[in-house]
């Protein structure tokens, strides 16, 4: 007889069923845990540690706002006159929930005709904030008083359609300072991938000072605040947000001399520079052919933006790209002849017709001019004194003493489109280029031609070092920049034998040589260097630097005129003009 207890069959399968339904019950108990422990962690972190992101989510979709622009803040010149200033302008907002989308598409079809806008234009504004939008967004700027009429005529074919007074952007001036001064446009995709702060439609600095200057210039925009339920219905509004308007922003622009230089220039392919030599301040940049940038406070047509391409690139600032510079460049080629130490400022050299090197003839301007020195070869504008210098003192010379004096070195202020000038050695010219450097190359560079760029900016500082003393400075735009320690000028090293046989050759140009009509007894002595430039194949560009009066000196001046002939023709009258206009206001000072 077996001893102990035994379990029978039916016993046993009573007993591992119930073994198994107690892990099942662990099993779930412990699933269960798990998911009230997993809800209790995520609540934890939406609540706690995610709370501040999340209710902002919850009142950006609970809450909605009709953006009210904020005026930009003015621009003015350097005594105050308004270059950019706001106008009350009508603009046209739709609100996408009270038309279905394909009501949208013949509606959209409608208002292009009226509008000049196109019709995907319309729809893809509609389509960015969607279709169930409690806000009306913005389709056109800057409505003209015909379409204003259209649509008052109208107003019951468009459900949804409002047009709002709002402030706009105003160029009184049209086309004067376009380059520097710029245009807005509504911010563009990236734009608003960059700032998520900015609502839609908001405006922004596109190029120029309205670009550099936006973060001041745009102020802060308000808006009506509206609640809206789940279903994108406004529930009640909130209250207003008050704009808040953007400062003004002072440039070292003078505005009557810009308006000189824009009228001498009148729209012709070429620049103007005009620099205060002690400070670097800008006092005028044109460049020509321009643009209104009136256009683009409202839509622009495919055909006028073609139009605007058309006209000889009205967009490029020709006083930050390169030319060659000529014969204004020999002020470079005489630093580097007495810095060099291969001269000094009293050497003399004969002069020839022509150079023979290599058995290549470079051209003398006549027939010679005996032997003379640097004054009467900056006078003359030798070529045959200058192709001697630039042989002895050697291009590595040539190329140093350029980029001292702000060729290749000098800042563009930020501007859009802006080169440097270029004087390479020959070694840059092999990297650049795989070719040997030649001879020629270097009588080419010692008169302004050949491999040589310099940008009308960088003449104005080329020869504002000589009428300074020796320091080059530092060009800027912005008033508030004056005087700062990071636009203190900086010395270049020319001694001042080099600096009084240059600026004693830049008055002789004037007294006695190619600039002579500025001796006309209407304005103060002043000191100078034409140029002219060969362009292959076409007419020659012309060129004046300098500086004045030469008594005390204040102002320097560059000028290039693309296509204008000889300096003295073209550009010499250019200068004259700026001059006058100078002097008038600040004879006494």
């Amino acid at each position: 007889m077996a001893s102990g207890l035994s379990l029978t069959p039916r016993s046993r399968r009573v007993h591992v069923s119930l073994t198994q339904r107690s892990q099942r019950s662990v099993i779930f108990l412990f699933i269960l845990t798990g998911l009230i422990s997993g809800c209790l962690l995520r609540l934890i972190q939406l609540q706690l540690v995610q709370g501040d992101y999340n209710r902002q989510l919850v009142d950006k979709n609970r809450i909605s706002m009709i953006p009210f622009p904020s005026d930009r803040g003015n621009i003015l010149d350097r005594n105050g006159k308004l270059l950019a200033a706001n106008r009350l302008a009508r603009s046209v907002y739709l609100s996408p929930r009270e038309e279905s989308k394909a009501q949208w598409a013949e509606t959209a079809a409608k208002l292009s005709r009226i509008l000049n806008v196109p019709q995907a234009e319309i729809i893809a504004k509609l389509e960015e904030v969607g279709y169930h939008a409690p806000t009306p967004v913005r389709i056109s700027r800057d409505l003209a008083l015909p379409a204003f009429v259209a649509l008052a005529e109208s107003h019951g074919q468009f459900p949804g359609l409002e047009i709002r007074g709002e402030s706009n952007r105003a160029y009184p001036n049209g086309d004067l300072a376009a380059h520097v001064l710029g245009y807005i446009h509504e911010a563009t995709a990236e734009d608003l991938k960059q700032h998520p702060e900015y609502p839609m439609g908001m405006l922004v600095g596109q190029m120029g000072i309205e670009r550099i200057a936006n973060a001041t210039l745009q102020g802060v925009w308000g808006g009506q605040l509206l609640e809206v339920n789940a279903a994108g219905k406004v529930v009640r509004s909130l209250g207003l947000k008050p704009s808040i308007a953007g400062e003004p922003t002072r440039l070292t622009l003078d505005l009557d001399l810009q308006k000189t230089a824009e009228k001498a220039l009148a729209q012709r392919r070429g620049a103007v520079v005009v620099l205060d030599i002690k400070t670097g301040e800008v006092l005028a940049l044109a460049s020509g052919p321009s643009f209104d940038p009136n256009l683009f406070t409202r839509h622009i047509s495919a055909a006028e933006w073609k139009q605007l391409q058309s006209k000889n690139d009205p967009f490029l600032n020709r006083a930050l790209q390169g030319y060659p510079p000529g014969s204004t460049f020999k002020i470079v080629t005489t630093s580097a002849g007495i810095q060099s130490g291969k001269f000094t400022p009293d050497s003399t050299l004969a002069t020839f017709a022509a150079l023979n090197l290599g058995g290549h003839l470079f051209h003398e301007h006549g027939g010679g001019y005996g032997v003379i020195g640097f004054r009467e070869a900056l006078a003359y504008s030798s070529n045959t004194f200058f192709y001697q210098v630039g042989l002895a003192a050697g291009p590595e010379q040539i190329s140093k003493w350029a980029h001292r004096l702000g060729i290749g070195t000098t800042d563009n202020m930020g501007l859009e489109g802006g080169t440097h000038g270029s004087v390479p050695t020959p070694a840059q010219k092999e990297k650049l280029y795989g070719e040997p450097w030649y001879g020629g190359d270097t009588v080419s560079m010692a008169i302004g031609q050949g491999l040589v760029q310099v940008t009308p900016l960088e003449m104005a500082v080329m020869v504002s070092v000589i009428a300074n003393g020796g320091k080059r400075v530092k060009p800027h735009l912005l008033l508030s920049q004056t005087g700062t320690p990071q636009m203190q000028p900086e010395d270049t090293g020319l001694s001042p034998g080099t600096i009084a046989v240059i600026k004693s050759g830049l008055t002789a140009v004037v007294q006695e040589g190619t600039a002579s009509q500025l001796n006309d007894g209407s304005i103060p002595l002043t000191a100078g260097k034409t140029g002219t430039a060969e362009v292959p194949g076409e007419p020659d560009n012309a060129l004046f630097v300098g500086f004045g009066p030469v008594s005390n000196p204040r102002i320097a001046i560059a000028v290039v005129v693309e296509n204008g002939g000889f300096g003295a023709v073209s550009a010499v009258p250019i200068a004259h003009e700026l001059y006058k206009t100078y002097f008038k206001t600040h004879s006494k000072q």
